[in-house]
């Protein structure tokens, strides 16, 4: 990671206390409690927290070309016929994965910020820095980590302690 004091580093510092902060709320929950919806028409925590784990898998290796088998098939958690997660194996998704984007942050150099990547082309943005692809999942986990957070506490269950 960037150098102690740096913005970055205070920025990275918080993503990943916020993300602890999601994993102590989530790993007791029973395998009934992940299914808690805010409304039936939403996403169950299950869903959400394995679309937290599929992004990032997706964009560190579809992307960036960044991750271990393991990490790779993370990518493919959320999709349709994906089975559902318990607690332990939610917990385990969110940090492999941020072990494997932290391992690759650290390594960035300042130019490495500035490499590109083509979109599928139509789509906009065409081109990604990985500095937009970083920032981009800052804002995923926040977004999606609220609404855990929510649900959580529409049922009664202790939401992530900000």
């Amino acid at each position: 990671m960037p150098e102690n004091g740096s913005t970055l580093a205070v920025f990275y510092e918080n993503w990943q206390n916020y993300q602890n902060l999601l994993i102590k709320a989530i790993a007791p929950l029973t395998p009934e409690q992940l299914t808690q919806r805010a409304d039936p028409s939403l996403r169950s925590i299950d869903i959400i927290l394995r679309h937290i784990i599929g992004g990032r898998a997706r964009w560190f290796h579809q992307m960036m070309g960044v991750g271990d088998e393991e990490f790779i098939s993370m990518g493919g958690w959320d999709r349709r016929d994906a089975p559902e997660r318990s607690a332990a194996e939610l917990v385990h998704g969110l940090e492999k994965t941020w072990s494997v984007m932290y391992e690759a942050i650290s390594s960035w150099t300042e130019e490495d910020w500035h490499i590109t990547y083509q979109n599928d082309p139509g789509d906009e943005p065409e081109t990604f820095t990985r500095q937009w692809i970083i920032w981009h999942l800052i804002e995923h986990d926040i977004h999606h980590g609220g609404e855990v957070s929510l649900t959580l506490g529409m049922h009664g269950l202790q939401a992530p302690d900000l």
